[in-house]
This record gives structure tokens, sequence and C-alpha cells, in this order.
């Protein structure tokens, strides 16, 4: 099972270590403030960055007039103080419905291979954006069919007028959805994470790792615990790819959540990859998502079934999450289609305590705080 390890986290590690902030500009002139050697994210051809549609994709990103009866946004499932989830095992769409996934994290989104929890077909933040905006089952946004109240209602904001003449001064008529999900996907392009104790501390930069992050760090990037074969790289996702990316793949997971009739089947309400594919090696597979700002978005899994982090960990010592009773009852350690990458830790009490120190490195307070990615239409507390 050895892997080639010090060579994939010298990779890691040395991608960044001493490199202090700086701009990285790319073909069409956008600024993406970025550690050097991070590589850009992708951009599609078809909608460029600039700075204008950034801030009137934030605007967008937070505005409930984008939801049939103005009660919901994109921003009131993904909070910026929990980068960017809810904390809700399932989401509430704008008639009190709950989505049956978690909402997932946008922290470095823009790196995504593919979006939702197990779907290779939605590759672009611009086609994943039309899931909430207009799916019916459940609603999330409910504008199908309807988009043309809320775009008339956007028209009418002295506000937008102004951000969408400078976004598209070329177009005679900008207020389109077309425009609309192309802004909020600029605006989602730059929700960047990369200044976190353990970025600091690559960067050789005074901060507050310790002796037990580091510890952690050496536990994670091991065979021990096999967690970078799933979590690797500059984001800590294998579903990840950039400006620099040559031949992506698309990787989904089986991590023993569940094994209801004890031959591996996931509950019928979501099987994962399964779910596209009816391929039965593909029961219960999911993308492995970002660990970047991990501590603060919980519940995990991708139906919210493990409360805490501490209950993550468990969950992979222990091989699987074994259910005693219940509707959802067996050992999803013995599942036949698990990964293996997922065969149960042996770790001492300092070795958990450590890896959660590591992983709770993660957290990028000037990403959860900065007024760039902030909602615009709450005003400051005096």
């Amino acid at each position: 099972m050895k892997r080639f390890l010090f060579l994939l986290i010298g990779l890691t590690v040395g991608m960044v270590l001493f490199s202090p902030y700086i701009w990285i500009d790319d073909k069409n002139g956008f600024d993406w403030q970025l550690p050097k050697d991070v590589p850009p994210p992708t951009v599609p051809a078809n909608n460029p960055m600039s700075a204008a549609k950034v801030e009137l994709g934030r605007h967008l990103f937070y505005d409930k007039r984008l939801s049939a009866n103005n009660t919901v946004s994109c921003g009131s499932c993904h909070h910026q103080s929990k980068g960017f989830t809810d904390g809700e095992k399932g989401s509430t769409g704008l008639f009190g419905d709950i989505t049956p996934r978690n909402a997932m994290s946008l922290t470095n989104v823009a790196y995504n291979q593919n979006f939702t929890w197990a779907n290779p077909l939605s590759t672009q933040l611009e086609h994943q954006a039309r899931f909430p905006l207009f799916g019916e089952t459940p609603a999330e946004m409910g504008l199908s069919g309807i988009e043309h109240k809320s775009i008339e209602q956007l028209q009418a904001d002295s506000k937008y007028q102004t951000l969408f003449k400078q976004t598209y001064p070329l177009q005679k008529a900008p207020f389109t959805m077309t425009n609309i999900i192309a802004a909020i996907a600029a605006f989602e392009r730059t929700l960047l994470s990369f200044n976190s104790p353990y970025d600091k501390y690559l960067r050789g930069e005074n901060n507050d790792f310790g002796e037990s992050e580091k510890r952690g760090l050496t536990l994670f990037f091991s065979e021990q615990t096999e967690c970078f074969h799933c979590h690797g790289g500059f984001n800590f996702s294998d579903s990840s790819v950039h400006k620099n990316s040559t031949s992506p793949v698309n990787r989904f997971h089986n991590n023993g959540l569940y094994n209801i009739d004890g031959r591996g089947a996931y509950p019928k309400s979501d099987r994962g990859l399964y779910n596209l594919t009816s391929n039965k090696d593909d029961m219960g597979k999911f993308k492995a998502p970002t660990l970047r700002n991990i501590a603060v978005t919980g519940p995990f899994m991708h139906d919210g079934s493990i409360a805490t982090l501490e209950g993550v960990l468990d969950h992979y010592i222990n091989g699987g999450t074994n259910i005693r009773e219940g509707k959802n009852k067996g050992f999803g350690s013995a599942n036949p289609f698990k990964s293996e990458f997922v065969p149960g830790l042996e770790l001492t009490v300092q070795e958990r305590n450590d890896l959660l120190s590591f992983l709770h490195s993660l957290t990028d307070q000037t990403f959860l705080n900065n007024p760039d990615l902030s909602d615009p239409w709450v005003t400051p507390e005096s």
C-alpha cells in the first residue's frame, strides 16, 4: 500500500513553502489573490472574470428576490461563518421542504471538478446554479417558469441598473438569467481559502501551529491513516482541478456509511453515484469534499448523519458506521463496496487528538470574516 508517500508530502508542502502572498493575473486580466504557486482556477471561456461581475454576483448570491416568494437566497444555505454551509443536516427550501443532502461547503469551490455530492455530469458552476434555482424535487428557490418575475424586480432596482451596466456594458438588455447565473458563478470562484494556520506554517510565518498539529499533519499524510488518498493535494480533495490540470479523473468513494441489507445497500433516499449509473459497484459512492474549514462545516457526510468532527474521526477509526438499530440498521464497516482506504484505524488517544488538532488548523479565519465575501445587503452594526 506504499504509494510514494514522501513524494506526495513533498509536492503538497513544497508547493507553497516559504511563498509570500502575491497577486496572480490570468489571461483575462483578473487578479486572483493567491499564494505563489497555487494555481488559478479554471474559468469557462464564455464567462470571463471581472471585478464588476464578481461584485454583481455577490449581490445576487445574497438576494432573496431570486426565489419565488422572496424568502431564500443562495446565501440562505451557504453562510460565510460556516465555510459557506448552513449547519443543518438538510437545507430548507422556500416552501419548507428539506433537501435530502447536506449543503456542501463552497470553500474553494472554483477548484471543484464536478458539483453536488455525486454528479460527474455537472462540471461547471454555471450548470450547478440551475439546480437550486429551478429544481422542483424539492423546490429550493422555486424559479422554474417564473424567473421573469425575479428579473423584473431586479431590473427595477437602481443599484442593479448600475451593476449590470458596469458588468455587461455592450449589452442593450443585460437583465437575463444567463447573465445572473454567470455573475453568481464568478463571485463563487472568488471564495478562496489559503490563509489557515496550516498554510501559514507551510509559508514559514509565525502562527499557532503547535506540536500536536505537526504530529497530526504527519499522521494525515501517512499510510497509517490513509487520509491523503482521498483528501490530498493543495485543496485536500481528490476531486479538484485547476488551470494547469491535464487529465482530470472523476473520483467517488464509498466510505462505509451504510450497509442496510448486509449486501452493501444505502438508503433508497440517496444511493450516491448509483442513482445515476444503476451500476451496483457505484452504490454509496460520493465525492470527497475539501477539508479546508472542515471544523466549522458540520454536520458531516452527504446526509449530515454525523454531527461532529470527532464523530467523523470515529467513523474512520471503526472503518465505517455500524448502526445497531432502526431502519438503517447495518454494519457499514462490512460494506462490500467500501473503499480500500477505509480499513479502520488503530490510533492512540494522543494520535486521535493530534489528527483533530490538524483538522482544526485548516480553519481560515480570514476567509470566514472577509468583508469582500459578505452579504452586501446587511448594514454593519455601528
